[in-house]
């Protein structure tokens, strides 16, 4: 069976890493969602625009398949420069993320959902929003997936970005903020650090190195709030059972 993670947000998780630079990953058990169906990984493996580039989910999935020795399916649904609005529950952004994941099921098990999106919502009105604005996101896409034992991975935003020309960018710690309130005070939801990273010369897009690093740190996250105990590995333990597992945490 293959393992599935959904990637959704804006264009740090498309991925705008140069591809002259890519960093060479084992796509041997790597595959991508086109269509409805797997067909193994090329990049880019999320080619929502003309400079579509490396994208941190290839490391993520690289290190998935070799801890675990399985085929990793990667649902790229992201789309580069959208607001967190543009992603609210009934928009087509969001329906169109929920029905390719439910293609993907038919034949793989979700493992997790990986999100990287806030520059678009860099200053002081949406920034403080922001919090509240995601959850009924996260709700939708547990509730809708029955994503309810998978961790949902937040990435944060690069502090390079205080160097960018807009100055509203320079207000990224109040979204890193945020998301690290929302991991704090959620279960199965982490924060990943982008502390660190660097950029492309625009300021603005993680580089291929620092995505293949940032990808190695979803992981690490990944591993650290799983719950061996509801692991989707054994599915020794029905739906109702684990809503009441969550409910308790």
């Amino acid at each position: 069976m293959i393992h599935s993670f959904l990637l959704i947000g804006q264009s740090n998780m498309a991925g705008r890493g140069y591809l002259h630079e890519a960093v060479t990953v084992d796509v041997g058990h790597i595959k991508i969602l086109r269509n409805g169906r797997w067909v193994k990984m090329f990049r880019p493996i999320n080619p929502d625009r003309s400079f579509s580039g490396v994208s941190l989910g290839e490391r993520f999935a690289e290190r998935y398949a070799e801890k675990y020795g399985v085929d990793v399916g990667l649902i790229c649904c992201a789309d580069g420069g959208t607001k967190l609005e543009q992603w609210q529950v009934g928009g087509a952004l969001l329906d169109n993320a929920i029905y390719q994941a439910k293609l993907a099921s038919r034949t793989s098990t979700i493992a997790g959902v990986l999100w990287h999106q806030g520059e678009s919502d860099c200053n002081e009105s949406l920034s403080s929003t922001y919090e509240q604005r995601f959850m009924p996101i996260m709700k939708e896409l547990r509730d809708k997936l029955d994503l309810y034992d998978v961790p949902f991975l937040l990435g944060g935003l690069g502090d390079y970005l205080i160097n960018y020309a807009d100055a509203d960018l320079r207000t990224y710690n109040d979204i890193n903020a945020a998301l690290v309130r929302i991991a704090e005070n959620n279960p199965m939801t982490g924060f990943v650090s982008a502390k660190g990273l660097t950029a492309n010369p625009d300021n603005l897009h993680f580089s291929a190195q620092s995505l293949y690093e940032f990808g190695g740190r979803y992981f690490e996250v990944f591993e650290k709030i799983q719950n061996p105990q509801k692991a989707f590995f054994e599915k020794d333990m029905n739906d109702a059972t684990i809503r009441s597992a969550m409910e308790l945490l």
